[in-house]
């Protein structure tokens, strides 16, 4: 296959991952690999991936993950990377965790909700507010959710709370004000 052709294939291949798991495999690893301080052998053997296939998805020289069990493992790596990044797992956790992870089996496709449930099936406080931290995150920068609670505690002061609690603040005191606002 000539430069071109090669180029072309990786592009192609590239699409379909961002239609398949949302972006290319290539930075949905890389985010992996900062956020849990790993390397690209460690990554691989969390996921069950030899590392020459873990660089081929990487580099789009493939374009899909085959075994479902590795597409549950990049989920479960997602949401335990979240939970290192708001302070909810420690390192050392993380660590116990990602042999946990590796060791897990099923699953067959990535999603942007998490299934971490309590007993009864419904989804656990903590879930529901990280869940509602994400999408407002994802919608401004913590200093404009400020600047509109700002601009809505004269009027709607509960509003402006929940912007300043949810958009702004930490997970812990979140679940606090979800739970002082449950019947």
């Amino acid at each position: 296959m000539d430069a071109a052709a090669q180029q072309e294939a990786t592009a192609r291949a590239r699409e379909l991952q961002r239609n398949w798991y949302g972006e290319p495999l290539g930075a949905l690893f890389r985010k992996l690999i900062d956020d849990l301080g790993l390397n690209q052998a460690r990554l691989a053997a969390a996921l069950g991936l030899s590392a020459p296939m873990l660089s081929q998805l990487m580099s789009g020289q493939r374009a899909k993950i085959g075994n479902p069990a590795v597409v549950q493992r990049v989920q479960l790596l997602q949401e335990l990377a979240a939970q290192v990044a708001d302070g909810s797992v420690s390192a050392a956790e993380a660590t116990d965790r990602m042999d946990e992870i590796k060791k897990s089996q099923g699953g067959s496709v990535l999603s942007n909700t998490t299934q971490t449930t309590s007993s009864s099936g419904a989804p656990t406080v903590k879930r529901v507010v990280r869940e509602i931290q994400s999408l407002l995150r994802s919608v401004a920068a913590a200093g404009d959710i400020i600047d509109a609670a700002d601009t809505l505690a004269p009027t709607h002061p509960e509003l402006a709370e929940f912007l300043r609690v949810y958009g702004a603040g930490r997970t812990a005191d979140a679940v606090a004000h979800y739970q002082s606002h449950q019947s």
